[in-house]
Formats: structure tokens, C-alpha cells, sequence
């Protein structure tokens, strides 16, 4: 699978209060795939990691927002955590970014509570996915098909529940962007 993934570049949008594993081990599992990844913030700045039930590590932005060219990547992840997606959820140059990637039938793969990122972008009306339980209705009253299971996929839309779901979300995340883009990925 590594071929496949050779010269791929993925997109990691966040901001402080993510939650640490959620960016960790994804980028993780994509480095170790040979895939290129950049971490975007809304200011180019590093962002403060939530670990858990505390503070963790800062971790070095290589992109701001407004140097982001979607068209330079080839899928999206969205960690969860509770503050980052509140904070992107209202930010519409975030939103707009996000938005672009599902227009463009790329993979987009979100944990926890990212998914509130996706109601503001627009993108979850029919589409099935999971997430954290405690935004489940939120999801619902979007027109999302939320479901509890450790990971789904939606035509190229990988989403977990929480961070006991990495495992499974990582390879479901690794085989999308190996499948490229997906003609029933949509906004």
C-alpha cells in the first residue's frame, strides 16, 4: 500500500484543544505510509494539545489557513476534542477549506466531536457517520445517519467515535486515500 500512498499530502486542520491522539496517531499512520502531512491552523501558529483531562504538547503548525491551498492535498483529517471543532466550527475560511474537499470528491476523515465542523460546513445532511455520542443529535437534527459504530465510511467519509476507535480509523482512513478520490464524496 505504501506505493499508493507515495506523494500523497494530507491536510491536518486544527486548533488548540484537539485532542492530542486524534492528531497524533492519524499523522502517524500516514507518515508511516510514506504520506506527507501538514499540520493547518487558523493562524499559522502552534496549537496546545488537549490530552485527555489536561494540557498536553504544543505542536508546530506548517501552514496557516490563508496559505492553504485545498487543491494541494489529497484527503483531510479533522481531529476532534471539544474546543478545537467549537473554534473551527465558526470560522469560514475553515469552513470553506473544509467544504472544498468534499466539492472535490477527496477523503475526509473526522473523529469525536469534529463532525460539529462538518454541520456548519453544510456537508452531513444524508450522509451516514458516527462521532462522539454526545453530539449524536446534533448530527441527527442536521440530516445525518448517525450510527454508533468504531468507524464508517461514506463514499471516501471516514468518521470514528472517540480516540478507542484510532485503530480502525486509521486504516479506513490509510484505504480511502489509497482509493483516491470518490465520485459519491459530496457537499
Amino acid at each position: 500500500m505504501a506505493q499508493q500512498l507515495n506523494g500523497k499530502r494530507v491536510a491536518i486542520l486544527a486548533a488548540d484543544g484537539f485532542e492530542e491522539a486524534e492528531l497524533s496517531s492519524p499523522r502517524a499512520a500516514l507518515q508511516g505510509q510514506g504520506v506527507e502531512t501538514h499540520v493547518i491552523t487558523p493562524d499559522g501558529k502552534g496549537i496546545r494539545a488537549w490530552a485527555e483531562t489536561d494540557w498536553g504538547k504544543t505542536y508546530e503548525a506548517d501552514k496557516s489557513l490563508a496559505d492553504a491551498n485545498p487543491a494541494d492535498y489529497h484527503a483531510l483529517v479533522l481531529p476532534g476534542g471539544v474546543f478545537n471543532p467549537d473554534e473551527l466550527r465558526t470560522n469560514e475560511k475553515a469552513l470553506g477549506f473544509v467544504r472544498s474537499f468534499f466539492e472535490a470528491g477527496k477523503p475526509v476523515a473526522a473523529i469525536c466531536h469534529a463532525p460539529w465542523i462538518l454541520i456548519n460546513a453544510g456537508v452531513v445532511d444524508g450522509r451516514k457517520l458516527t462521532s462522539v455520542p454526545s453530539i449524536a443529535q446534533d448530527l441527527k437534527n442536521a440530516g445525518a445517519n448517525w450510527v454508533d459504530e468504531s468507524v464508517v465510511v461514506d463514499s471516501g467519509f471516514v468518521t470514528s467515535r472517540t480516540p478507542k476507535d484510532l485503530d480502525d480509523f486509521n486504516g479506513k482512513l490509510i484505504e480511502e486515500l489509497a482509493e483516491g478520490r470518490h465520485s459519491e464524496q459530496h457537499a
